[in-house]
């Protein structure tokens, strides 16, 4: 990765073929669909690749479970096929999970028995495994801390698991060895038009100041809970098509599961579910559902969203959660496409994706999913290029092994997700003995991950790598806030930055990691105790 090379070919001479503003899931997946087909592509991102949404999620690929209870079935049987492309494409990412859903009547048992079995039917033959009926002491044994009383029984099935801004970052990865050009930190200004067309976009470096005009066929605006913004440079007056939806979600220590099984709740008090999920040694509970009015990079968590996972995780728990317990909570803004009757209720919107083709031409998509980024990717750039000057390529995604593949099903290494980029890593500290210093002594993660996410994986700075390269700041925010002066000098040395600008990295997480801490007294705290 050569951010210099990138933005030399902003130059205004270089023409290409697709732009793409946005590196979230979506934005990043058309890039590499498009890249892969031998388009000329370019991707823009103002922030942080997958800062937003895309890093946000419940760790989870999944067909949907509770689709199938709304009688979605295309919706899921996509899924489950998409889902095993991920785990055949991604090994060291995507992994199979195990989850035990409890029952408290007889009727759920044959509802949830029936239905799993109707959904190993539609997985086919990318199956993770089959589901089978548990007895109560079976379940018991499998979820110790379950609830016992009226507890009858158990079904178990499979779904799929990944880290979310891990696999972003092996999508911008693989776009760059296929061609495109994959800058963060670089937001569109302006639409640049002739009679009428959008023929290209002005651009602004967030790092530098510095402004580029760049020219492009086509254009796709895959901006996520932005796209109503990007959209109005092309024209005010357009009428909204997202709406934000919020979840938030609890880490945990681990003891408040005590099992590498998952469990799905079926039905929380406002008849959704919760998921209650190991995690890189961890526990994630969530999520919520709550309608948003505006987007925010760095979306906070309401009490009420939290009071909701401590409630309804309690009422299937014997061991109680407080939050005084939680490690850390984040919130994540879903972008789904807004119904043309807005009851209010985001859980009743489909996550299903649309795509809009405005009068000067611009592309926007909006909805969708992480599980099936690919196949709307592979839609998206088929039918971008349609009544454009680009000749027609067919999608080869389906079966593209992305950067880092490693088949190691069997390793429980908690740095499994560097894939092969891990023997690389080794081999610069076998150069360098200092690079093998741990940034905290709880935690496998070390100096060379920092050196490696800023040579190879675009990381700018301290939020970037802890909250999205290592994920410390979900893992364990008080811990991910001990780490970050340190964190801070060795990305400055790697970037050729001064002392002025640690201070500023510094106080910039400080302000962004204070919103993954439970509470005002805790950071303070944690504040103390380091200094």
């Amino acid at each position: 990765m050569d951010r210099e090379s990138f933005v030399q070919q902003l130059n205004g001479q270089t023409i290409f073929d697709i732009i793409i503003i946005g590196g979230g899931a979506t934005g990043l997946g058309v890039a590499l669909d498009a890249a892969s087909r031998g388009y000329k592509t370019a991707l823009f991102e103002q922030s942080d690749f997958a800062k937003g949404t895309s890093s946000k999620s419940t760790k989870l690929v999944h067909g949907g479970v509770r689709y199938l209870g709304q009688g979605d079935v295309s919706m899921v049987f996509e899924a489950l096929r998409e889902r095993g492309r991920l785990r055949d494409n991604a090994p060291h990412l995507v992994s199979d999970l195990e989850f035990i859903i409890p029952n408290y009547s007889f009727f759920n048992t044959l509802l949830y028995s029936v239905g799993l079995k109707f959904y190993d039917l539609l997985a086919g033959r990318k199956s993770f495994g089959k589901s089978k009926l548990l007895s109560k002491d079976e379940t018991v044994r499998l979820l110790p801390n379950v609830k016992e009383n009226g507890l009858v029984s158990g079904v178990l099935y499979h779904d799929g698991q990944f880290d979310d801004s891990r696999f972003a970052v092996n999508l911008a990865q693989s776009a760059t060895e296929h061609g495109a050009v994959m800058l963060n930190y670089f937001k569109v200004i302006k639409f640049n038009k002739e009679n009428g067309k959008i023929v290209g976009v002005a651009i602004e470096d967030k790092e530098t100041g510095m402004t580029y005009s760049v020219r492009s066929k086509v254009v796709i605006n895959a901006a996520g809970v932005w796209v109503d913004d990007v959209s109005a440079l092309d024209n005010v007056n357009l009428a909204s098509i997202v709406k934000p939806s919020q979840g938030v979600h609890l880490v945990v220590d681990k003891t408040f599961l005590d099992s590498q099984k998952a469990m799905m709740i079926p039905k929380t008090s406002d008849g959704r579910v919760l998921f209650t999920i190991p995690w890189k040694d961890k526990v994630i509970i969530g999520t919520t559902d709550t309608p948003i009015e505006s987007a925010s990079l760095e979306p906070e968590a309401l009490d009420s969203e939290v009071d909701f996972i401590i409630e309804n995780y309690n009422n299937y728990s014997l061991k109680k959660l407080t939050k005084k317990d939680v490690l850390s909570v984040f919130a994540g803004l879903r972008p789904l496409a807004a119904p043309i009757d807005d009851g209010g209720k985001t859980k009743e919107i489909s996550r299903r994706h649309k795509i809009f083709k405005s009068i000067s031409g611009l592309i926007t998509v909006v909805g969708g999913k992480w599980t099936t980024y690919r196949s709307m990717a592979e839609e998206i750039v088929t039918e971008s290029v349609k009544d454009s000057l680009i000749p027609s390529a067919s999608s080869i995604t389906k079966n593209l092994r992305l950067h880092g593949y490693l088949k190691d099903e069997n390793s429980i290494d908690p740095l499994k997700f560097y894939g092969s980029d891990l023997q690389i890593i080794e081999g610069l500290e076998r150069f360098n003995e200092k690079l093998t210093t741990k940034l905290h002594s709880k935690y496998p993660y070390k100096y060379s991950h920092v050196v490696w996410a800023c040579r190879a994986e675009y990381c700018r700075g301290v939020d970037d790598f802890l909250s999205r390269r290592i994920r410390m700041t979900v893992l364990d925010a008080k811990v991910a806030y001990k780490m970050a002066p340190i964190v801070a000098e060795i990305i400055a040395s790697e970037l050729n930055k001064n002392d002025r600008w640690v201070d500023e990295q510094i106080q910039e997480y400080t302000e962004i990691v204070k919103k993954y801490i439970m509470n005002e007294e805790e950071f303070k705290e944690t504040k103390q105790s380091i200094n």
